[in-house]
């Protein structure tokens, strides 16, 4: 059975706007209260969806497969008019805020690649404990979390991962 062919002008139903993004219900209901997207009611007390509801949600969970938070996402779509669809140059404009930010994960992903290379080869998979890495605990003095693994932190040089072998 196909579906009618919408316009541009109709709203989507909460089950359309499932069926078309492949998103839970539950999902949107977050994404709503967490302002990512909006919804009108019906008489019927209903939600209903503009159509361009489906284009933010294709970003939003691109965005989120790239390690954007919420709350990144959310300001950038706050950057997008309300009282029409957006059109290609508004997400242009979206999108190309994303290229630091995917630049800086790439290379935190790129130093975390190398550090876990590093470690396995060492096979002690401490870095509290490692005397080659980490000798006597030192980073602990620098602060919480994966010190290694931060911008500015001084390393050790890098395993070149793509001519390494492994077992």
């Amino acid at each position: 059975m196909t579906s009618p062919s919408l316009k541009s002008s109709d709203q989507l139903t909460i089950g359309q706007v499932t069926a078309r993004s492949g998103i839970a219900v539950s999902a949107l209901h977050f994404y709503e209260r967490e302002g990512l997207i909006f919804s009108v009611r019906s008489a019927g007390n209903q939600r209903r969806y503009a159509r361009d509801v489906l284009r933010r949600l294709a970003f939003i969970r691109a965005s989120q497969r790239a390690g954007i938070p919420l709350a990144d996402i959310r300001e950038a779509l706050d950057k997008l008019p309300l009282g029409r669809t957006p059109k290609e140059n508004d997400w242009a404009r979206v999108a190309a805020r994303w290229l630091d930010v995917l630049g800086q994960q790439i290379d935190y992903l790129q130093r975390v690649r190398e550090d876990l290379w590093t470690c396995i080869g060492c096979g002690c998979l401490s870095f509290d404990r490692c005397a080659l890495l980490n000798p006597d605990d030192e980073m602990a003095a620098e602060g919480a979390g994966p010190r290694r693994l931060l911008p500015g932190t001084p390393r050790p040089t890098p395993v070149d991962v793509s001519r390494a072998s492994a077992p």
